[in-house]
């Protein structure tokens, strides 16, 4: 039993989980990591942190994930716990506006965090400040079948026009090059941050979900025309607007398409459907302009402490607990996510093991997915310009025009 495992066994065994006496010392959590698996990594986690510190009593509130959404601004303003997990990038953006949040650059440079955690450093700073603590994350990628690729003489794409020169081998071999499922449009939203964050970069990827780039500009076009070079090249399944991610795995399986745009939680679908792992292939999205360095798709899970916290000092405790290598790596073990302290251990599984390389090596920043970096009503009307733009490419202009008008309603 490592020292982990023993805590928590220690720390259950004193039932001291979820006590709510108010004392001095107690340390009050609100998470709505109520699925199984994050519900048992929490458990280890406030367990682990209890052990290492018998003076603090932790109280969890756990919420299920709509009832949290629609509460947390609430709790935030008018009985703030001591501790709240949430979402890095634009997703914070709305709570340190408000200032809800507190900012946490001293438990960073008391715990030397800029160095451990400098993947996801950037995604967890708004204003030169930092307002929380990463602690698990999972990538996106291009997911590919490796024995297909070997038939046809393909070797995983590098660049962008050894994507394009796959996608016109595979065509010509009857096969599809790229699956996908739009139908309930976030997919192609995935598509859609790849190829502006390579068109562009990370800086101007945020300044366009943040609103301050119009959606008329000359680089968001120098994206769609590139993203126009794959629908050319025949990239992707026809008829994908009738298809969920899920249905669209099928062609996958059956060898009828090779690569999918997708996050890691596709392999265990994958897997599950009968094709091996030496079948089964994970490729950084190629780079587009050598001038643009490579930023990656992560949606990171966060925990902050509320501006109105009571307890401060005890959850800046907490936040340096949960950024320690040896703590990441057990709580992403029971995730089956990845660690972001770049110290921490990751199982043998193949697809975590070159997601946590990608990662980990990541100068060009770390993005949250379009629906979490973009307000609501906004990602709504871009992932419904972004399917019909794959589908009508011609009504370029007038997609964007209309997506201006959204923006400059949205973000008045």
């Amino acid at each position: 039993m490592n020292a982990f495992n023993s805590r928590l066994a220690g720390a259950l065994a004193a039932t001291t989980l979820f006590t709510s006496t108010a004392v001095a010392g107690e340390l009050v959590i609100n998470t709505d990591t109520s699925d199984p698996a994050p519900k048992a990594a929490f458990e280890a986690l406030i367990a682990g942190f209890e052990a290492e510190n018998p003076d603090i009593t932790v109280k969890w509130n756990l919420f299920d994930h709509e009832g949290y959404k629609t509460s947390i601004r609430n709790f935030l303003t008018a009985d703030a716990p001591d501790l709240a997990n949430w979402y890095a990038g634009n997703r914070m953006l709305p709570y340190v506006e408000a200032g809800l949040f507190e900012p946490v650059d001293d438990v960073w440079e008391q715990n030397g965090l800029g160095e451990t955690l400098a993947s996801a450093k950037g995604s967890m700073t708004i204003d030169g400040k930092i307002w929380g603590v990463p602690y698990t994350y999972y990538q996106w990628g291009i997911y590919y079948r490796s024995d297909i690729f070997e038939q046809n003489g393909i070797t995983a794409p590098e660049t962008f026009d050894d994507l394009l020169a796959a996608c016109n081998t595979l065509s010509e071999a009857g096969i599809t090059p790229i699956t996908i499922g739009t139908k309930y449009l976030w997919t192609a939203a995935g598509v859609f941050d790849y190829l502006n964050l390579r068109t562009n970069g990370y800086d101007f990827h945020m300044a366009l979900t943040k609103g301050e780039v119009p959606w008329t500009d000359d680089r968001v076009k120098a994206t769609m025309e590139n993203w126009k070079r794959m629908l050319d090249a025949n990239c992707f399944l026809e008829n994908h607007a009738a298809y969920s991610w899920q249905e669209a795995l099928a062609p996958m399986v059956q060898g009828d398409a090779a690569m999918y745009v997708m996050g890691n939680f596709a392999v265990a679908p994958l897997r599950e459907a009968g094709l091996t792992d030496e079948q089964i292939g994970f490729f950084q999205f190629p780079r587009i302009s050598d001038d643009v360095p490579m930023a990656e798709e992560a949606p990171t899970d966060t925990i902050h402490i509320p501006a109105n916290a009571k307890n401060k000092e005890d959850a800046k405790k907490f936040l340096a607990y949960l950024a320690r290598a040896e703590v990441q790596t057990e709580v992403n073990k029971t995730l089956g996510q990845l660690p972001i302290n770049k110290d921490s251990q990751v199982g043998d599984d193949k697809f975590l093991q070159a997601g946590y390389e990608m990662l980990s090596g990541t100068e060009g920043g770390i993005a949250q997915f379009f629906d979490r970096d973009a307000p609501a009503e906004m990602a709504k009307a871009g992932m419904e310009g972004f399917q019909e733009f794959m589908v009508k490419p011609e009504r370029m202009d007038k997609i964007l025009e209309r997506l201006e008008k959204v923006r400059q309603r949205v973000y008045e």
